[in-house]
C-alpha cells in the first residue's frame, strides 16, 4: 500500500501529490495514460477522497495532469522547453527560423479590428480603447496548445494591406510588415510577467483558471524609436520554461594610471 506519513509536517493531499509528482517523472506512467480512479488512490493511501481531489487538483495546477469530464485524469507531461523569447523570431540572418518552424505549428484565428488594451494603447503612445488592426494566433506543439498571442498594428500603418486580411504570409510576420508599411524594424524590448489567465486563455490553452500563466509584452521600434507593431504573447506557466543563451564578456585590463600620479 503507498503510504502517508501522519505526523508529518506537510499534508497529507501535498504528500501524495508529492509521490505521485515522482511517479510521473519516474515514467511509472506515460504522457497520456490515465491514472487510477480517485477512489482507487483513496484506497491505496487509506485517505479520504477529497485528500486525493484536492493533490489531483494541486497536480493539475501545475500543469502535469489533465482532467477529462467523463473519462479521467491523464498525464499531460512533463514541462516543455520553449524558447520563445522574441528575439528568436528575427533570427541571425533575419529570416524564417527553420528550427522553430519544425516544432511549432502556428495557427491564424483571427484578423480584426480592436479596441486597444490597456499595455497595448501604452506602447503605441494612444488612448485605451482606440481602434487597432490586431492578428491573434494560437501555436501548439504535439497537437497541445502552447502559445496564445495577437500582434497589434496601427490603422494608420496598415489599413488596406495584407496585415489586415485573414492569411498567413510564407515569411514572418515582420518582414511582411516592413515592406508593406515601409519601416524597418531595429530595436524590440521585451517585458515577461505572471498572472492568472483570463477565461478565454484558460479555455484556449485548456488549463484551469487558477493555472498561472507567463505573459509577455513585445514592441518593436523602427529606427526612429517609434513603434511599429506590438504584440503579445500568453503561455500557461507550469508547462514552460524561457532560456536563452549568450556570451559573458572578459573583464576588462584596468585602465593605466595617470602618469602624473605615477611620478609623484
Amino acid at each position: 500500500m503507498a503510504q502517508i506519513n501522519p505526523g508529518a509536517a506537510e499534508f497529507p493531499h501535498r504528500q501524495i501529490a508529492e509521490q505521485l509528482r515522482a511517479q510521473i517523472r519516474r515514467g511509472d506512467w506515460q504522457p497520456g495514460e490515465r491514472l487510477p480512479s480517485i477512489p482507487g488512490i483513496a484506497e491505496q493511501y487509506g485517505v479520504a477522497k477529497q485528500t486525493v481531489q484536492r493533490a489531483i487538483d494541486q497536480l493539475r495546477v501545475e500543469g502535469l495532469l489533465i482532467t477529462k469530464p467523463g473519462s479521467g485524469t491523464y498525464v499531460r507531461g512533463t514541462r516543455r522547453r520553449l524558447n520563445r523569447l522574441s528575439r528568436g523570431r528575427y533570427g541571425g540572418h533575419r529570416g524564417y527560423h527553420a528550427d522553430l518552424a519544425a516544432r511549432y505549428r502556428q495557427q491564424l484565428i483571427e484578423v480584426t479590428r480592436a479596441p486597444a488594451p490597456a499595455e497595448v494603447a501604452d506602447a503605441f503612445g494612444v488612448k485605451d480603447g482606440t481602434d487597432l488592426i490586431v492578428r491573434r494566433h494560437l501555436v501548439r506543439v504535439d497537437d497541445a496548445p502552447v502559445e496564445v498571442g495577437a500582434a497589434w498594428f496601427r490603422v494608420q500603418d496598415a489599413a488596406g494591406t495584407s496585415l489586415e486580411r485573414m492569411e498567413a504570409f510564407g515569411r514572418p510576420l515582420y518582414q511582411e510588415a516592413e515592406e508593406v508599411i515601409g519601416r524597418r524594424y531595429a530595436s524590440a524590448s521585451d517585458v515577461i510577467s505572471a498572472r492568472q489567465p483570463s477565461r478565454e486563455e484558460a479555455m484556449i490553452l485548456q488549463i484551469r483558471p487558477d493555472t498561472p500563466v507567463l505573459h509577455l509584452l513585445h514592441v518593436a521600434f523602427d529606427p526612429a524609436r517609434k513603434p511599429v507593431e506590438v504584440s503579445q504573447a500568453t503561455w500557461p506557466g507550469p508547462q514552460t520554461t524561457l532560456t536563452e543563451e549568450y556570451t559573458i564578456p572578459a573583464p576588462a585590463p584596468d585602465p593605466d594610471p595617470d602618469p602624473g600620479m605615477a611620478l609623484a
